[in-house]
């Protein structure tokens, strides 16, 4: 082999995912579910994977039903590719892929069992994909649940979620700083009864005191130059008994990276976003880590509830 294919191999082999997958497969054929139960990885990063060594010919596949089976390739496998995996299998020891047979053999015992997808990622639900099963088909299910006042959305963009909540509410005000962004709300909510796209800076928001019922602040926080006033207005046009509903980032050191998407702040702690709600005189019902994305690296995101006190002084 020359220099160039013996370097394509050892990249082929020098990726831990890979080493994990072909570990697995050259014991037991697997579906994409399966593998991804297994390792507890996202599925398309496990996808992605499986290509690759499909490609070169260190798997093979076949088609069952809607599912897809890998294995390795003992056959069709390249000499070079079956000696290099050979050779790494005799010094393989390690406690990842020990984990990893180990729930191998439990989800071979739940498709021996009933063969139900659902079983077989049982307690491990969310991480798995299954066609319809979708966040925002879950959250388009929940608005018709609700049922809002009148809603001011600070800070909403395009109008991609004023679309799915205004239909559930009195009244929807969308409000971006941009020009551009509020025309193409505009044209987005063009159908939709109740709902005005404005021009507007959340540091002075442009309606009386307690103009609103619930106030969105929506990934908004992170991008205002001063947070602390942005909260104070929502506060402000907040009626008494009325909800600001708040997401951002959990705080980050990844400044260089965000700021990419208009963020002047990295994050903010859940003790220093309860503190600017409760300096506004709002009654902070919750405000925690909610969530942490799979992707690198890693934000975790902040969501927090509070409500402007029905009698001043009083919670």
């Amino acid at each position: 082999m020359n220099v160039l294919g013996t370097v394509d191999l050892l990249h082929l082999f020098g990726d831990a995912t890979r080493v994990r997958l072909v570990a697995l497969l050259a014991r037991q054929e697997l579906t994409v579910a399966e593998l991804t139960s297994v390792t507890q990885l996202p599925q398309s990063r496990v996808s992605t994977h499986l290509g690759k060594l499909r490609e070169a010919d260190v798997l093979r596949d076949r088609r069952e039903g809607t599912s897809t089976f890998y294995q390795l390739n003992e056959q069709g496998m390249p000499e070079d590719a079956r000696h290099l995996w050979q050779l790494m299998t005799t010094r393989l020891e390690d406690t990842v892929l020990e984990s990893d047979m180990k729930r191998c053999e439990a989800v071979l015992r739940a498709r021996k069992g009933s063969g139900s997808w659902p079983e077989a990622v049982a307690g491990e639900m969310e991480r798995h994909y299954s066609p319809g099963r979708t966040w925002e088909a879950t959250a388009r299910a929940f608005m018709g649940l609700l049922s809002l006042g009148d809603v001011l959305d600070v800070g909403a963009g395009d109008g991609t979620i004023a679309q799915m909540i205004a239909p559930r509410a009195r009244s929807y005000v969308a409000l971006d700083a941009s020009e551009k962004l509020v025309a193409a709300a505009r044209s987005r909510l063009s159908g939709l009864d109740s709902v005005e796209a404005r021009h507007g800076d959340a540091h002075a928001l442009p309606f009386a005191d307690g103009s609103f019922d619930q106030v969105l602040l929506l990934n908004v926080l992170t991008c205002a130059e001063h947070p602390a006033k942005v909260v104070a207005e929502a506060a402000r046009v907040l009626r008494r008994g009325g909800t600001v509903a708040v997401v951002t980032l959990d705080a980050h050191d990844q400044a260089p990276f965000t700021a990419g998407y208009g963020h002047l702040h990295a994050g903010f702690r859940p003790a220093t976003l309860r503190r600017h709600l409760e300096r506004a005189g709002l009654a902070v019902r919750q405000c925690e880590v909610t969530s942490r994305e799979r992707r690198t690296p890693h934000f975790a995101v902040v969501t927090a509830f509070a409500t402007k006190p029905k009698v001043e002084g009083r919670t």
